[in-house]
């Protein structure tokens, strides 16, 4: 764990009183130390591209009374500098009366390892990695063309002080490993991407040459681009498959099941609660609990410990997610949600690994309920309007449905619809969810956080599926 007293003239003694004076009249706040080291290597067109390395040390002074957040951020921590950021926060508050609300229940359970991905491999070792995954994935044939892979890694260590002296700490690991190829034939090309990742060392994730799974499943999603037909458009049933694909549902429902949406009655969902809001057998949670996974966290960035938080079960909504000000406002309580980028950024309620639970059928059954519509594998980018849930997104991978079988694979085909629609359009929820492979990043406000996403295949009765088709 980081000290975060031992190179400065602060000393944690002195800390603790700047934050209890200055937040003595407020509902809330906290002083937020981190110190954070990450690392990208980039393999291009046969080449080490790029290789980086960055640390950053800071701290985040948050006083919050009523609605009104007062936020100060520094690079140097330091007596002077927190006392200024104090002071700055007090002028903002100065009208401003609340009573400090400081409970956090205590946990000792961890979801992931004190590691350091960064250090624990040499540079060396991987760069000798990634050489090899470009060899290997370019003896596939002559039809690649291009081969990009890269390593991405994080060791942050946050410390989190609060009015009277509680201190709440933990200590994360991040890693990605991503590998894309481009394939040509009869002057088509397309590309092919695929990675890994979560909250271990890169060994985790690599040994017993895992990395050549990630390598031939890019290869893979190429191949099957190379020979996709054009999609077809209108109406239609739509299987989605297990894993990755509920990005759709973090994007068109979870942002709209946020608690500050939801209190400042922006989204679709605010008056809802208690109210069927999706189909029988859809049961939605977000889950911060689960052990190495990227989205998990064993404390929120207010020193909350995080949960598994029941969304909507069996059709019913029964929760939004909260941080410590929306769920004081909405006379709730946090369900260790509240997250931010960095020290630099303020708090907000974010999911974490936003998953759609089993239901009882396969995906043949699915596949075989369909005459003619399609299924869709995997999601590339996409937009959204938080506050209706509309969403278009963009098929990277998928397939035509006729007559109860899975048919060509298609090529330029989106979804679109709204999330509070869709729900309600789900008839079959599969026995086969599956977790994604550990890259999702979610953006809001500016911020981006990491999470993840699962579901098993669903069956959508009617949907609208954009295509290329003429």
């Amino acid at each position: 764990m980081n000290d975060f007293f031992t190179k400065t003239d602060l000393s944690r003694k002195d800390a603790e009183s700047i934050i209890s004076e200055t937040l003595n009249s407020c509902d809330d706040g906290e002083l937020y130390l981190e110190n954070s080291k990450s690392e990208s290597i980039v393999l291009d067109d046969d080449k080490i591209k790029s290789s980086s390395y960055s640390s950053d040390l800071g701290y985040g002074l948050r006083a919050v009374t009523g609605e009104v957040v007062a936020y100060s951020h520094s690079n140097e921590i330091s007596k002077k500098s927190l006392k200024q950021s104090a002071s700055n926060l007090s002028s903002t508050l100065k009208s401003q009366k609340g009573i400090y609300n400081h409970e956090i229940p205590q946990t000792n359970e961890k979801f992931y390892k004190d590691v350091n991905p960064i250090e624990e491999k040499s540079l060396q070792s991987k760069l000798d990695l990634l050489k090899e995954v470009n060899n290997y994935t370019r003896a596939k044939g002559g039809m690649v063309k291009q081969v990009t892979a890269s390593f991405a890694g994080e060791h942050k260590s946050i410390e989190i002080i609060r009015s009277g002296g509680e201190v709440l700490t933990d200590v994360r690991p991040l890693i990605r490993f991503n590998v894309s190829v481009m394939l040509e034939k009869d002057g088509k090309k397309e590309t092919g991407v695929y990675g890994i990742g979560g909250r271990q060392s890169y060994d985790e994730y690599l040994k017993d040459d895992n990395w050549k799974k990630v390598c031939d499943e890019a290869f893979r999603i190429a191949s099957v681009n190379l020979e996709s037909k054009p999609a077809p458009a209108g109406e239609m049933k739509v299987v989605l498959g297990s894993g990755w694909p509920a990005i759709l549902i973090h994007e068109a429902i979870g942002h709209g099941l946020e608690g500050d949406f939801n209190r400042k009655k922006t989204s679709a969902f605010h008056n809802l609660m208690g109210q069927r809001v999706a189909s029988e057998g859809v049961t939605i949670v977000d889950d911060g609990t689960l052990h190495n996974r990227r989205g998990s966290l064993t404390i929120d960035d207010e020193g909350t410990p995080t949960e598994k938080t029941v969304l909507i079960e069996n059709g019913i909504l029964k929760n939004f997610m909260q941080d410590r000000l929306n769920a004081r406002l909405m006379n709730t309580r946090s369900t260790g949600s509240g997250r931010r980028e960095s020290y630099k950024h303020v708090v907000l309620p974010r999911m974490r690994n936003t998953m759609m639970l089993n239901g009882k059928y396969s995906q043949e059954e699915m596949i075989k309920s369909v005459d003619k519509g399609i299924f869709a594998v995997s999601f590339g980018g996409g937009q959204v309007d938080i506050t209706s849930g509309k969403f278009v997104f963009n098929c990277t991978e998928a397939y035509e449905i006729i007559n109860g079988k899975i048919g060509s694979p298609i090529k330029g085909a989106t979804l679109i619809g709204d999330g509070p629609s869709i729900l309600k359009e789900v008839s079959l929820v599969g026995n086969n969810m599956m977790l994604d492979p550990g890259i999702g990043t979610c953006g809001k406000a500016g911020q981006g956080v990491p999470v993840g996403v699962a579901q098993p295949s669903i069956l959508i009765d009617k949907m609208t599926v954009g295509g290329t088709q003429l």
